[in-house]
């Protein structure tokens, strides 16, 4: 028992911890991994949609797609086996994602007739595969400072986006008044659907008001809609400036430098003894 143990506290440290040099390695290896994977599916998707494939040639993918998914899925058991709590992991983020890109291969084994019969059930599993690249997220450490800053911005982000709905709603409600169905504003559906467009300055064209009145609505949208870029960057920037600078100011390990605890005597990833302790 002792045994196994020690081979599930070594497997975690490999597969979770990033702060050990090995930890750091998988991950790199895995995102690079995800990132060849995602490639395969690219390349599948064109020239399986431009050119008709013989039979061997759609075998080099298909042993291609069965090693990647036998290499995820032995990576999610993994995972799931080390981890102290399997369900809790399962239902986690990371736990949702592992599953997600190891699934399509299963379903089309299982149910083979739905990749044969139904199209669209075909290129929703052939995309889900592309969520493989979200794997490239973990060895991403700063990922977690701009999460972070988004979750501690969410109140100011709610209401300043609550505040634009409602500008939107109003805008198109207008446009429904003032332009109406021989301008292209059939519905307020359709009016509120050129607002939104409008305010973030795509500007599809596909509806175009004709009245002076509506062309002044659309001016001021067009204004209003820089501060939907300028606005919740600054908020994010700000939360991410305050994030960068407690993170600099942590005390740090000084022989593998990672962040420690301000109470912390010993290093948490080597167990080295930190400066200024007795």
């Amino acid at each position: 028992m002792s045994g196994i143990r020690e081979f599930r506290q070594r497997t975690y440290h490999f597969l979770f911890d990033q702060r050990t040099r090995s930890g750091r390695r998988f991950e790199a290896l895995c995102g690079l991994f995800a990132l060849f994977s995602v490639i395969v599916v690219f390349i599948e998707s064109g020239i399986g949609t431009q050119y008709h494939l013989t039979y061997d040639e759609w075998h080099i993918f298909v042993w291609l797609e069965m090693g990647i998914t036998f290499v995820f899925t032995l990576e999610y058991l993994l995972r799931l086996a080390v981890w102290p709590n399997p369900a809790r992991y399962a239902l986690s983020f990371w736990g949702i994602i592992d599953l997600a890109t190891v699934l399509p291969l299963y379903v089309v084994w299982l149910w083979p007739e739905l990749g044969m019969n139904y199209l669209f059930i075909w290129r929703t599993l052939r995309a889900v595969r592309v969520l493989r690249i979200l794997k490239l997220l973990r060895m991403m450490s700063s990922a977690s400072i701009l999460w972070q800053a988004i979750v501690n911005a969410r109140h100011q982000l709610i209401v300043f986006y609550a505040f634009i709905s409602i500008v939107m709603v109003i805008a198109g409600a207008l446009m429904y008044g003032i332009e109406g169905a021989s301008s292209g504003f059939t519905t307020l559906g359709t009016s509120v659907y050129w607002a939104v467009v409008t305010v973030t300055t795509v500007g599809y064209g596909d509806i175009t008001p004709h009245t002076a009145g509506g062309r002044a609505v659309a001016s001021l949208l067009i204004l209003i809609g820089y501060s939907v870029i300028a606005i919740p960057t600054g908020i994010i920037t700000a939360q991410m400036t305050s994030a960068l600078a407690q993170r600099n100011a942590a005390r740090r390990c000084p022989s593998c430098g990672s962040a420690q605890d301000a109470q912390a005597k010993y290093c948490q990833a080597c167990g080295t003894k930190i400066a200024g302790e007795n």
